[in-house]
């Protein structure tokens, strides 16, 4: 009975300890959370400093690593670009220029060798000189048959009577080109007309007359001789022809008539 009445005053004892214990406990409690927000906020206080410093070093640690992260990105995102740049520069310089075929030039012919020159004496070069060279005999004419030809060739110039201021013959003029009537007219408008005049000139190259003399005229003292000599320069007349030949500087006489008015 008295262990039990003992063990039930412990057990009374223990249960009203703890009473008077917790008002403690809870103090206790208090005061060590107290402790930690202090040093907490004067942790946070001295890390954060002052307003300023706080300012500077949040607008720092918010800043830099967006920086280093975008840097970061930029070189990641530049390598692939930087690779795909060089890549077709790559590609160009590997892939091979295509040659341009080279135009096929025609080659020149060959020039065909020059003659082999072979001396040769002075005497040697006479004697193969060609020009010295007999010629060969001339072929026999050939012997024409049948009748003989009686056609009458070019007659011979007619001869005229009187003579050159010489004692020269004279033969018949023959008009190459007969004078235009105002070749005459402005010569024989001083002379008085109708009538004749009559001259003799000397023939001479390209079928002109040179050297004319007045040989008569009709009527006298006409001046149809005198006007006929004076456009005596412009007559055109064939040489006669003697044996067969034109003569050029035979003396032929030359006759012009007069038909205009008498003035």
């Amino acid at each position: 009975m008295f262990e039990s009445f003992r063990a039930g005053a412990a057990f009374s004892d223990r249960q009203r300890k703890p009473r008077r214990v917790r008002p403690m406990s809870v103090l206790l409690a208090l005061a060590v959370e107290a402790l930690l927000v202090l040093v907490v906020l004067s942790i946070g206080s001295a890390i954060s400093g002052p307003e300023g410093s706080e300012k500077g070093l949040v607008s720092i640690r918010f800043r830099a690593a967006p920086e280093q992260k975008q840097a970061q990105t930029t070189e990641e995102e530049q390598q692939p670009r930087k690779e795909t740049i060089q890549r077709p520069a790559e590609q160009a310089s590997r892939t091979p220029e295509r040659e341009e075929p080279t135009p096929v030039q025609p080659q020149p012919r060959p020039q065909p060798p020059a003659p082999a020159l072979i001396p040769l004496s002075p005497s040697q070069m006479t004697a193969s000189d060609i020009s010295r060279a007999p010629s060969p005999p001339s072929a026999p004419a050939r012997s024409r048959m049948g009748p003989v030809d009686t056609r009458p060739g070019p007659a011979d110039s007619a001869r005229v009577s009187g003579s050159g201021p010489n004692g020269e013959p004279l033969y018949a003029a023959a008009w190459y080109r007969e004078p235009y009537p105002d070749e005459l007219n402005g010569y024989l408008s001083t002379a008085t007309g109708p009538g004749w005049g009559l001259i003799a000139c000397r023939t001479a190259p390209d079928y002109r007359v040179e050297d004319c003399v007045r040989v008569d005229e009709y009527p006298n003292g006409s001046n149809i001789a005198r006007a006929v000599l004076a456009a005596a320069w412009q007559f055109r007349v064939r040489p006669p022809r003697v044996g067969g030949q034109y003569r050029v500087g035979e003396w032929v006489r030359i006759r012009i008539d007069y038909q205009m008015r008498q003035r």
